[in-house]
């Protein structure tokens, strides 16, 4: 392994996530569930993870207690399977308070990918998802960038059901890529999609996101569909197939549901 911590597209990555050390150094105080910091170490080699302790999730009145740390690992296997969206290596695994997911930290670059600005403001080419007005009562749009990892991200909050992809879940890496993360609340049986990535809405997906759907649906009656469920009900994991069957069949983006609020709050 090389004397650098691996970045979250190289082969050793996952590995080292799944196998290192981990230290707490501190606590992501923004988070709802238990979020920390920590370090990692492997082989001489350091770097940093993300650890949420299911014992530290939050109980939710529509989620089954104990499964967010399960969900955001599902849900980093369905995007491996199959190449759609970018989510670092995230595995389910001991840790100083007991199981939880760890994920590799993402360095990240100064980039925006989504933004609420005036209208005037919007950088050209961007995708206006909502427009609104400010607490003073001025117009402002919710805005978001016409990047390729978000239009996959996007494609893949729809097949796993993505409840809360806020602004601040996108990160901008010095790779060129945007990675998702927080799927803790992911792959429920009813539709919940809620996102700020609704930029698309009518348009053909592209070429390269329909294959990747076709390898996943492949994969679900394969392999991967029965590793999911040792994250997963048999339910979700049919529903999860069925989201891909509907996305492949009209090949569009979709709109957005009539019977729950679509886009997450706060915002990032």
């Amino acid at each position: 392994m090389a004397s650098t911590p691996p970045a979250p597209g190289d082969p050793g990555a996952h590995e080292f996530v799944t196998h290192g050390r981990i230290d707490v150094e501190g606590r992501l105080v923004d988070a709802s569930n238990v979020t920390l910091f920590c370090a990692i170490e492997l082989d001489g080699v350091t770097g940093r993870v993300v650890y949420k302790p299911v014992s530290g999730e939050r109980p939710l009145w529509d989620f089954p207690d104990g499964t967010l740390a399960g969900r955001e690992v599902a849900t980093a296997m369905v995007s491996a399977a199959c190449g759609l969206g970018a989510i670092p290596p995230t595995v389910l695994r001991d840790g100083p308070f007991g199981p939880g997911m760890v994920q590799l930290w993402v360095e990240t670059t100064d980039e925006d990918v989504v933004d609420v600005c005036a209208p005037e403001e919007v950088p050209e080419g961007w995708r206006t998802v909502l427009h609104a007005h400010d607490r003073l009562g001025d117009p402002a749009v919710l805005v978001h960038a016409d990047h390729p990892s978000l239009r996959e991200l996007a494609a893949l909050d729809v097949v796993v059901n993505n409840t809360d992809r806020k602004g601040g879940h996108l990160l901008p890496a010095p790779d060129g890529r945007v990675y998702g993360v927080d799927h803790g609340i992911c792959l429920h049986t009813d539709p919940k999609l809620r996102t700020v990535l609704w930029g698309w809405v009518g348009e053909p997906l592209p070429a390269e996101v329909v294959e990747k759907l076709r390898k996943l649906r492949a994969d679900l009656d394969g392999r991967l569909g029965a590793a999911l469920t040792e994250h997963l009900s048999t339910f979700e994991v049919r529903a999860l197939g069925r989201r891909a069957d509907v996305l492949l069949a009209e090949a569009i983006h979709p709109e957005p549901g009539d019977d729950w609020r679509a886009i997450p709050w706060p915002l990032f």
